[in-house]
């Protein structure tokens, strides 16, 4: 099976879990004798990649994901003549978009999956320049991004357009499929549900010591750690973290928040830890890789993950695994498939509050609560998603169904 694959982003240049989902799953199809042809919008080192090919749809080289927002904001990009330009993310599209056209002419393949909005134009015009399948896999939607409210027009209306063209639509959760329903009326009979996963042996090992010696040394003072990884955007719920982080330090002074990541919110929420006098409790840490962002896993007592529409998840995972339990918000798709954690509403400031005091009070339930998720965590794999996909790809491609 030949899959013609459009992504956004590959680690180590990504900005999120988008990027990390994707190589992942594809590492697992790889498995199942799928051959992707994994084009992606600029042109970066990804000669570490030895399961599936991965060629930029144009010869524009890419600065470090670091200096960016998120995915879906301006690109810096580098020249070969070392011209620095910046490019807005509609413009970006529309570049991807002309290459992608150009480039599938001369591809062979059975099918096309493009994973999320800032691909699907482009996922259009290679069905359109082909003839072959359009699979569309949507890790989350405008209302995800927005908060809950409509977003931008422009991507609704990529989003909709786009769905309503495609041969099937791949969501990451059944809270994903049911957003999809209700806000760009696809059939439901067209939307398939393929839940995300990880793969527990790409995550790197703790070393012995620690980033956060600051903390640790808090810690055998008393002190209790809650931390919080991700985009700091209106999506992921940090405003009502910090309302419910006052009233746990009100009860529980020796509590502090560590908030790793970067994003658009960031000096309003430090503003408002200020406006809420707990800003000697909460640290913002900023963008972090490799052994900062692994050791903010492991030096928290519980990970939070507040999101008003979270349309999987990976972070709570990637805390089992480093031995942290989680409160999470059943607004997410993770809480479909992850049962030992704590789980609230995410405008429920006052219960989140109350859950979260209770795990810094007391250590046996953190540990209990850990102990539990890792075994869901040890039992994780992307086979079954892979498996899904696959026969996806062989009923619309029509081939014999695996």
């Amino acid at each position: 099976m030949k899959v013609f694959m459009l992504g956004w982003e590959l680690p180590p240049h990504n900005s999120g879990g988008l990027g990390v989902a994707c190589y992942q799953l594809c590492m697992e199809l790889a498995k199942h004798n799928v051959d992707i042809d994994f084009i992606v919008p600029y042109r970066a080192d990804y000669s570490h990649i030895k399961f599936m090919k991965v060629r930029p749809a144009h010869d524009i080289h890419i600065d470090e994901v670091e200096n960016l927002l998120t995915a879906y904001d301006s690109y810096r990009y580098i020249e070969k003549d070392t011209k620095v330009t910046y490019i807005d993310i509609q413009d970006q599209q529309h570049m991807y978009e002309q290459a992608v056209g150009k480039l599938v002419r001369h591809a062979e393949f059975d099918v096309i999956h493009a994973h999320d909005w800032l691909t699907f134009r482009a996922g259009i015009r290679a069905k359109q320049a082909s003839g072959k399948p359009l699979i569309l896999h949507v890790h989350s939607i405008e209302r995800d991004r927005a908060g809950g409210n409509s977003g931008n027009p422009i991507v609704r209306e990529i989003e909709q357009l786009s769905m309503l063209m495609a041969d099937k639509v791949i969501a990451v959760s059944n809270h994903t499929k049911k957003a999809i329903v209700e806000d760009y009326q696809i059939p439901a009979e067209n939307i398939d549900v393929v839940h995300n996963s990880m793969d527990i042996g790409s995550m790197e090992p703790l070393c012995t010591t620690t980033a956060y010696t600051y903390l640790e040394e808090m810690k055998k003072h008393g002190y209790r750690v809650v931390v919080n990884i991700g985009r700091i955007t209106i999506q992921k719920g940090l405003t009502n973290l910090l309302y419910a982080a006052k009233t746990v330090v009100e009860k529980q002074p020796k509590t502090i928040f560590l908030l790793v990541g970067s994003g658009d919110q960031e000096r309003e929420l430090l503003e408002l830890a200020a406006q809420l006098g707990i800003s000697r409790n909460v640290i913002f840490t900023g963008f972090q890789r490799g052994k900062n962002w692994r050791d903010a896993y492991a030096i928290g007592d519980l990970f939070v993950m507040p999101s008003i529409s979270e349309p999987f998840g990976l972070t709570p995972l990637e805390a089992a695994g480093y031995g942290t339990p989680s409160l999470i918000s059943k607004q997410s798709g993770v809480s479909e498939v992850l049962q030992n954690c704590l789980k609230v509403d995410f405008w429920d400031v006052d219960e989140m509050a109350n859950q979260i005091t209770a795990v810094m009070k007391n250590d046996s339930l953190r540990d209990e609560l850990h102990r539990n998720v890792y075994q869901e965590y040890v039992r994780l794999s992307w086979t079954d998603a892979a498996k899904k996909l696959v026969n996806t790809y062989a009923l619309h491609s029509g081939r014999v169904q695996l």
